[in-house]
Parts: structure tokens; sequence; C-alpha cells
């Protein structure tokens, strides 16, 4: 087995980030399409490891869900956040284990396979940049001195340990430690600098998001894994039978009668679906949730669409884009297109502005034109790293 078979990793997310101000913490604010421990996820799987823990505290479980990670429960410290997640993998260990950042979402394949490529001959090894700007010591805002800089180092994560050598620096670390690198030089290990990267910013202030989503917007470094893009076409009919509101992208719109189908016949909900799974390659709802299974009879549409969301993120991809057109003579959409695009965004995990619902008729031609049921069209772009 290679690195990445016998490596699992380590994100720290159990953190309030009061710097970061009020609101919700850091981890779980959105970045480029995702949540910031969403986008630190993707960087791993990117990078060909799978085997993710993630340390959260337990009433955030309802953010990591669409993220579709393991957790464990932290501490009051990193130090214990990260000594419950050691000790949760110890039931099944691993040869190598990173201890990354949850809030670090920029680390680069490089970064990460530098760590794992130097764990090969030392029992320790984290990223770092050499400090480069000259450092003073001050007094409130006054100068008072200088330190010279010669041998100093900015460091980074993921730091990366053999297992059973930092479970045990761990379990005899009596307190708190500034990071994994000092409970394991306490116990006398010896730790390996690999390069760490510029971009690589743990986001703490405002600020820093805006940086974030700059580097993200960047195009992508010859240094890095290659992008992967890839657009998905989605298409689904449902016929009109007796009812008062058909479901449309997520939202009951009133009308003289329902869509009939397995589930709640969501035509739209089905198509961008049809349309995710077709860009990762997955076939499409009937092979996710069989319509012969009775399980699925009058489910919610949403189940699909979360379904596949999940699995853009297990593969490493972000939704970047998705447009969705209704073709229906009645009712008439424009009225409730916001509303069914942010019903979609709070499923996909993205803003409402990267999505587009829109209508069209058929002009009187065909089963639509004569209002026998709707049709619906999705197209998705997913791209990765």
């Amino acid at each position: 087995m290679g690195e990445q078979d016998q490596t699992a990793v380590i994100l720290v997310a159990a953190g309030r980030g009061t710097r970061m101000g009020e609101g919700t913490a850091k981890q779980w604010r959105p970045l480029a399409g995702r949540t910031v421990l969403g986008q630190t996820a993707a960087a791993f799987r990117t990078a060909g490891l799978d085997r993710l823990l993630a340390v959260i505290r337990p009433e955030d479980a309802g953010h990591i869900a669409p993220i579709g990670l393991p957790w464990v429960a932290g501490g009051e410290t990193r130090t214990e956040s990260v000594r419950a997640a050691l000790e949760h993998l110890a039931a099944d260990p691993p040869a190598r284990v990173l201890i990354h950042d949850g809030a670090r979402p920029l680390v680069t394949t490089a970064v990460i396979t530098a760590v794992l490529e130097a764990l090969r001959s030392s029992p320790a090894a984290a990223p770092a940049l050499p400090v480069t700007d000259a450092l003073w010591r001050a007094d409130a805002d006054r100068v008072t001195g200088t330190v010279p800089r010669d041998g100093l180092f900015r460091a980074q994560t993921p730091q990366g340990f053999a297992f059973d050598a930092i479970l045990r620096a761990y379990r005899a670390h009596p307190g708190p430690a500034d990071d994994d690198v000092a409970v394991a030089r306490a116990a006398g290990l010896d730790v390996t600098i690999t390069e760490g990267d510029q971009d690589n910013l743990k986001l703490t202030r405002p600020a820093d998001f805006v940086r974030a989503e700059a580097i993200l917007a960047r195009p992508l470094r010859t240094e890095d894994a290659p992008v992967d893009i890839r657009t998905g076409n989605g298409f689904d009919v449902h016929r009109f039978g007796p009812g008062d509101a058909v479901w449309l992208c997520g939202v009951k719109v009133p009308h003289d009668r329902a869509l009939q189908g397995h589930s709640d016949a969501d035509v739209g909900m089905h198509a961008l679906t049809d349309a995710i799974y077709g860009a990762l390659s997955e076939g499409d709802i009937g092979r996710h949730f069989p319509p012969s299974d009775p399980q699925w009879k009058g489910a919610e549409s949403r189940i699909f669409l979360r379904h596949a969301t999940e699995r853009v993120t297990a593969r490493g991809f972000r939704l970047t884009h998705a447009d969705v057109t209704l073709i229906c003579e009645r009712p008439k959409i424009g009225p409730h297109a916001d509303a069914m695009r942010e019903a979609l965004a709070a499923i996909l995990g993205v803003e409402a502005a990267r999505l587009s619902v829109k209508a069209t008729t058929s002009e009187r031609l065909g089963f639509t034109g004569r209002e026998e049921g709707i049709a619906a069209l999705a197209t998705a772009t997913l791209v990765a790293p």
C-alpha cells in the first residue's frame, strides 16, 4: 500500500475563531461555493487522501453533514481536540497521520505530498516558510529592539507523524501546546521541515476571506494538480394529475393540478440531480434511488439532490454553476424563480448567484403545450480541485 492508503487526516475545526468577529464560526462560512471546511476536505481528497476525520463541536453536526465527513467531539483546547481524534483513530490505527487546521483551505497537493515524502525517513514532518521580514520587539506602539531572523520559520499545517509515535506523545503530554510539532518535540521526536506555501494561509480575520477568494479565482498553478472541469446535463418529465399545487425546484407552487411521480415529482430538482450525477459519470437518480424500492415512494426530491451534492464533495469537486429550465405553459415560474434559486442553494451549499432558474413555453406544441405535464432541462458545472 502507498502513503495514501495508510494515511489518515485529522481536520481540526472545533474552534470559534473570535478574531473573525460576530456570526457563524469561520470553518462553516462560505468560500467560493463551499464552506471553508468543505474546501479544506476537498484539497485532501484531490491529493488522493480519503480517510478524513473532523474534530468539531457537537452542536455543529448539522454544518458538517453536507460535507460527508465522520467526526469526533473536540475539547476545550486544540491539544485536547487532537488527542480525541488520535484516540478515535487508535481503534483502527493508520501508519501515518496528517493533522491540519480546518481553517487552512488553500493547502496544495504539493505541500501535502512533500510532508508524506518526508515521513518515509522521519517520524515527523511539517511545512514551514523561512521568516524574511525584519522582526521587532515593541512596548505598545514603540520599537524597543530587533530580533535576528536567522533560523526562524513560520509554521504551517498539515503536520505529519508516524501514528504510533504521535499517539504516545499526546498521551504523555501534560497540558496544552502551541501545535502538534511542539508535542512531538517534547516527546523527543525529530521533525523535518518541508517547503510551505505562501498561499497556505490560516483564515483568521475577515480580510483573509477576501484574499482566499482571490487565490481560488486565480488560474491554477502548474505545480498543482491539473484542473478538472465537468459538465453534465439532465432532462426529466412528469405528467399532471389531481391536486392543487406542484413542487418545482424545492418550492410548492399553487396550481389547479399536481405532478405525478414515484417521489414528489419535482421535475426541476430531478433534472438538476441527474445533471450532477452526469457530470460525475455516476448514472442517474434511478441508479441511486431505484423506483422499484418502496422506501422512495413519495420521497422529497431534496433527498436525491442532497445525495448528489455529497457525491460532488466526496469526489473532490465543487459545483460552480447550475442552470435549470422549466418547460410549461402554466403555472407561471417567474414570480417564484428567486425562491427556487434560494431553495436549491440551501441544498447545494452554494451562493444563489451561482444558480439560474428560468422557464419557457413550447408555443402550445407537444404535451407541454397541451398542458399535460412539465419538462425540465438542467446543466451543472463541476470543477476540481
